[in-house]
């Protein structure tokens, strides 16, 4: 039996073909793609942790899973065979972990691995890693000819909390989502949870059945919908026609009823809002105040929708076991928070659901031939690629809809690249846009982690290849059906030793 090969082992000798940061969601497609479509090609996942899956194996939060279903969210390539659509964690692991296996994709992690900068050479037509090794502090050097950036857009390091006054007056404990304690214990305490997004949500209905109450204290209210943790047609049409095509059948009808979901919203935001209202209304009790906890400020899918398993949040609620205030925050008090109108919500443990930091490449520094790279300089080209940074794959999903259903694309995408600079003896390929075109933010959205983080990031153009579409539809026309040789983007060809 041979043991698995160490990390210097996977990364070291000749450069590699393409180097994949991160094994996550998006990493772990990114190998599949490769091994199927360039089984002749080297590459490595740089992994900087001991363990792959990412968000879904980093936060351990009560009751932590997606809020997107897995039929979508999964790989198009594995079907998503188990009864739950809104999945846990756990299950989205093991998901995982039988991808990497059945690809025996393993070998190729580099474990404990972190590139913390990436240096492209013209001369050499390589990128330059420098790379921290999390395990012995040590650092290394790994050269390869493509980068897949599969880190995500967060910060994994520091979740997002708010300055908030007297926060070392308050006597309990307080708890970001994003660094849980293992041996936190909140049995018949009283949680107060601030946050209105998907991980508020998530929590409050989890803890509610062990803590004495739970309170999520909102600043301005968010559009929650309940959905089934399981998809009963999903379920039968896989059981009915097999695991392959009921698998590959659910897809198609999620994607679209998630498309026509947005479209609606969109196009009828005054409707969307009564329909959502009056389900919410379904599910409280008859005298609930709606009109302070459930009726936002902005029209549906202004921001993200959040979803509820089963209605589990309304069902705490109902019960008594959990409760919602909205209000703003004035100070924290040895006993709990004061809010502006004079209330005081009593806790023995505070958690700052408060959101994320926005961080591209997981903080890695770029730079090219030596001089940095200002990303906020740089335009997406279809969402896969940006400006003045060669042989770089951007690997950012949906925030309407399921973020892996564009990473799939994505990877696709770059394969066909990969083929068409091999049949043309091209060693390098970049994206150069029109001078003078108008450009957006990259990610045109209202919630509170974008907006903070909008001037670091790229940009967007206003037109196509420059747009960074969020439609499944569009993106068929754009990466798996569009030209991998267009005006935009610059093809090299340079001698480059076998080993650089």
């Amino acid at each position: 039996m041979t043991a698995n090969p160490t990390p210097d082992q996977i990364l070291g000798g000749s450069p590699l073909d393409v180097a994949i940061l991160g094994a996550g969601i998006s990493g772990i497609g990114a190998a599949h793609y490769l091994t199927v479509e360039h089984p002749g090609k080297r590459y490595a996942i740089l992994e900087s942790r001991d363990s792959i899956g990412g968000t879904w194996d980093l936060f351990r939060y009560p009751g932590i899973r997606s809020d997107s279903d897995l039929h979508t969210f999964g790989y198009e390539f594995k079907p998503w065979t188990d009864p739950q659509a809104i999945a846990d964690a756990p299950r989205i692991v093991d998901y995982l972990r039988e991808a990497v296996a059945d690809d025996n994709i393993e070998s190729r992690i580099a474990f404990n691995r972190r590139a913390v900068s990436a240096d492209w050479s013209d001369s050499e037509q390589l990128w330059t890693l420098a790379v921290r090794h999390n395990d012995t502090g040590e650092t290394s050097v790994v050269k390869a000819r493509w980068i897949f950036a599969g880190t995500g857009y967060y910060n994994y390091e520091e979740g997002f909390t708010p300055e908030f006054a007297g926060r070392d007056d308050f006597k309990g404990q307080i708890v970001h989502p994003q660094h849980w304690p293992e041996s936190l214990d909140y049995a018949d305490k009283k949680v107060v949870v601030i946050g209105s997004g998907a991980t508020a949500v998530t929590l409050v209905p989890s803890m509610a059945g062990e803590a004495g109450h739970v309170t999520m204290l909102q600043r301005t209210p968010t559009y929650v919908i309940p959905l089934p943790r399981e998809d009963a047609i999903a379920n039968a049409m896989k059981k009915t026609l097999g695991a392959k095509r009921g698998f590959a059948l659910s897809r198609k009808k999620n994607i679209m009823q998630q498309r026509v979901v947005f479209q609606l919203c969109q196009r009828f935001p005054k409707t969307a809002r009564k329909v959502i209202r009056a389900t919410n209304a379904s599910l409280l009790p008859r005298d609930y105040d709606l009109d302070t906890h459930f009726n936002p400020p902005y029209n549906p899918w202004d921001q993200r929708l959040c979803v509820v398993p089963d209605g589990d949040l309304f069902k705490a609620i109902t019960k008594g076991t959990a409760s919602i205030e909205t209000g703003r925050i004035k100070r924290f008090v040895g006993n709990g928070i004061e809010l502006e109108d004079g209330r005081v919500l009593e806790a023995d443990i505070i958690v700052t659901a408060t959101g994320l930091n926005l961080q591209m490449f997981g903080g890695m520094a770029l730079s090219r031939n030596g001089d940095p790279i200002d990303l906020s300089n740089t335009i997406a080209y279809r969402g896969a690629m940006l400006s003045g940074v060669p042989n770089w794959t951007l690997a950012i999903g949906y925030t309407n809809s399921s973020w892996t259903l564009k990473i799939g694309m994505l990877c696709e995408y770059m394969c066909r690249v990969l083929t068409h600079m091999d049949e043309g003896g091209y060693t390098s390929v970049e994206p150069i846009p029109d001078p003078g075109m108008p450009t957006r933010p990259l990610l045109d959205f209202g919630a509170g982690y974008v907006q903070r983080a909008l001037d670091g990031l790229p940009k967007q153009g206003t037109v196509s290849p420059w747009t960074m579409t969020m439609a499944v539809s569009s993106d068929v026309k754009q990466l798996r059906k569009g030209p991998v040789d267009d005006r935009f983007l610059a093809y090299t060809k340079a001698p480059v030793p076998v080993d650089a």
